[in-house]
């Protein structure tokens, strides 16, 4: 839909629409250098301004001094809503044929006075001076201008959009300023906002001083003083507290708009505006306050300001703003719970995905997420990096169906499960199993897709299962780029199904990708030609580093996504990189203890042998005694071979593994007790510990910087 235009400039003028806003409208005083133009009949002043008159239906427009032609027009009638709904072509003066509107009796106007002389003008659009633009004078134009007005403020989705649209469909057409002042905080849904009713102005408008409405400058005698503009909020008070039974209070209440000389205005607008508000409140009814009315409270309040030069506000502007006032008060509540919407959705995205990656011995990272649109923030595409014992890592991509709320807390389920899961150290086709059960747990038509993968570094193998997600794509060191064939099995929710894992190499160098189908699939392309797409990208950007040097992780990942063309976001995309270093063999000691009283004294031969080896002699008596006290209390409940594996990387790692499932604790040993101090020493020296449960028992571990 083409945006109707809110402002009447004739072409010939050569007027740049933009026009400054937010200065204030001030009533200025007569004075010898710009004497006040005498006053024309009509009640508007000669260099006032006018609300243009909407050519009536059948007519041809005139030029000034000749007279338009009786009978019917030729021309096809105007159908309202069809081009601008506020420009048209000056008319001529001349008798109205059509039967005058009944003046409200609300407010009769005195036969015979300046104000009935002045409303009879205004409905026949005579008395003003040829050429031009005469003000809304009939119903049909208060129709289309709020029609239009409304239309705008309906295409807003925030907040500001919505006010601004408010502003700019008024102000000049309908008003010369406006401010808007709305609750703060702003009350969402059916929250009881507590304390104080705080009014806060939003935004203010206004059009130039020393512009017409028509879009041309005023001669110079008949511009106002440049001294005397300010800025509308720098004239009005920023926040106003509305007093309980206040006069402000009670014009809120009455929803009703009210022009500013009624009586409850007058109490009302000084505690709204502030004590220098006055200033820009123009004389007669040339200002009206109208409450802002959301679905169940009063949200804020509109003040709509002419310029004493124009002709002031009739008691049918009054239901023109109420309009106003309603629609925007409804759209502001809509873009309110949108905005809380939009919060609860970052919030799901933060909490169910990942903040950062953490960074596993031998394995580098890196990931990307792209919600299927900017108003959908997250959906059911999650990707996961878990820390396993023995330096090992699980990496975790699933898909749930759809892209919604309901799919994001059923990710966030199914997340939880599989980190659970993996602390549990089970093999990824067990994990699974497991999330299948849990998926059926959580409802009938809960599917998923799910590629759950672990690398063990220190083998450099990597055992992969899927449950009928996209395989992923192996890009190794040389540049060639390797589709795997994994098993693809049946989606997690479906139940009764095995899957199976298979064990892989996976060479030092070489880069693991892992991707939802949202990256390869998509309504121009199927999924297996998006996946040979996706393959040749990763060669193409493997060629540009060369066959020895893979190319950046983080420049990779950038890389796969500019494959993505315009049409090519229909689902959520969720990206996971792993890059394969590995641990050396020769950066690895590992040994069986049999579970005797010797075995202390034999681990702690081997780790400073060990030390010797990698010239780590200045950490032997730190690791010799944090050993023998790990070592000491696993032999002295272990019915097994108890294991130890040294690991040199940027630290040194101890790891110790027993067939116990229990886990040590820490706790504070008594003056009388002759043990429980073994893992406080290693608690106080040891740079990072922890233990493990396994599926044949556990691993105690720690940390030392190598100094």
């Amino acid at each position: 839909m083409t945006e109707q235009p809110t402002s009447f400039e004739r072409p010939e003028t050569g007027v740049d629409p933009a026009e400054p806003r937010g200065a204030l409208v001030r009533t200025s005083t007569p004075s010898a250098a710009h004497p006040t133009p005498p006053h024309t009949p009509g009640g508007a002043c000669g260099s006032g301004t006018a609300l243009p008159a909407q050519a009536r239906t059948g007519e041809t427009p005139s030029t000034p001094g000749t007279t338009a032609p009786s009978g019917p027009s030729k021309e096809p009638p105007v159908i309202a809503g069809n081009g601008p709904e506020h420009s048209q072509p000056s008319v001529a003066a001349e008798p109205d044929t059509h039967r005058p509107r009944p003046v409200p009796e609300a407010i009769p106007p005195q036969p015979g006075t300046e104000q009935s002389q002045a409303s009879a003008e205004r409905r026949t659009g005579q008395g003003l001076p040829p050429g031009r633009p005469t003000p809304m004078r009939r119903d049909g134009d208060r129709l289309r201008f709020v029609g239009a007005a409304t239309r705008r403020i309906a295409r807003g989705i925030d907040l500001d959009e919505i006010v601004m649209g408010l502003c700019r469909a008024t102000v000049p057409t309908f008003s010369d300023a406006i401010l808007v002042y709305l609750r703060d905080p702003l009350p969402v849904g059916d929250e009881r906002p507590t304390g104080p009713v705080v009014l806060r102005l939003r935004r203010t408008d206004r059009i130039p001083e020393e512009r017409d409405t028509e879009g041309g400058f005023l001669p110079a005698q008949q511009q106002s003083e440049p001294t005397e503009l300010a800025e509308l909020s720098a004239a009005t008070a920023e926040l106003c507290e509305v007093r309980p039974g206040g006069a402000l209070a009670e014009v809120l209440r009455g929803v009703r708009p009210v022009f500013a000389d009624a009586p409850a205005a007058r109490a009302a607008l000084p505690e709204l505006l502030g004590d220098d508000g006055e200033l820009i409140i123009p004389d007669g009814q040339r200002a009206i306050l109208a409450p802002l009315r959301g679905r169940r409270r009063v949200i804020g309040a509109a003040v709509f300001l002419r310029r004493p030069d124009r002709i002031a506000f009739e008691p049918d502007d009054l239901l023109v703003a109420a309009q106003l006032a309603t629609h925007s008060a409804l759209g502001i509540d809509k873009a309110v719970l949108y905005g809380r919407e939009a919060y609860i959705a970052d919030e799901l995205q933060r909490t169910m995905l990942p903040e950062t990656l953490p960074r596993p011995t031998g394995v580098r990272l890196a990931s990307r997420y792209l919600p299927a649109a900017e108003t959908a923030r997250v959906g059911g595409d999650w990707y996961d990096a878990i820390p396993l014992p023995g330096s090992r890592v699980a990496l975790v991509v699933g898909d749930v169906m759809g892209h919604s709320m309901t799919s994001a807390a059923i990710m966030g389920q199914l997340r939880t499960t599989a980190q659970t899961l993996a602390g549990l150290d089970l093999p990824p086709q067990e994990v699974l199993h497991h999330l299948d059960e849990q998926a059926q747990r959580l409802g009938t038509d809960r599917m998923a897709t799910c590629l759950y993968a672990v690398y063990d570094p220190v083998s450099h193998r990597i055992t992969i299962a899927n449950a009928g997600h996209p395989p992923p794509v192996l890009l190794h060191l040389g540049g060639r780029a390797e589709v795997l064939r994994v098993p693809a099995g049946a989606p997690i929710g479906v139940g009764g199904v095995d899957f199976e894992a298979v064990e892989l190499d996976a060479p030092a160098g070489a880069t693991l990708l892992l991707y939802t189908d949202g990256l390869v699939e998509s309504r121009l392309r199927d999924v297996w030609t998006g996946i040979e797409q996706l393959r040749e990208k990763l060669a193409a950007t493997a060629q540009l580093t060369g066959p020895d040097h893979p190319p950046p992780l983080e420049a990779l990942c950038d890389e796969v996504l500019d494959m993505l063309g315009p049409g090519d976001r229909d689902d959520d995309i969720a990206l996971l990189a792993a890059r394969f270093d590995g641990i050396a063999p020769s950066d690895v000691a590992y040994w069986f203890l049999e579970p005797e009283d010797a075995a202390p004294g034999r681990a702690r031969r081997l780790a400073r042998r060990a030390l010797a080896r990698w010239g780590m002699e200045d950490l032997s008596d730190s690791v010799e005694l944090l050993v023998s006290e790990v070592v000491t209390n696993a032999v002295r409940y272990a019915s097994r071979p108890v294991t130890l594996r040294l690991l040199r990387t940027d630290v040194l790692r101890c790891e110790v593994g027993d067939d116990v499932p229990q886990l040590p604790r820490l706790r504070q040993a008594r003056a009388t007790d002759e043990g429980g101090r073994g893992l406080y020493l290693v608690n106080r020296l040891a740079r990072r510990w922890g233990a493990t449960r396994l599926s044949t028992g556990k691993v105690v571990w720690f940390e030392l910087n190598r100094g």
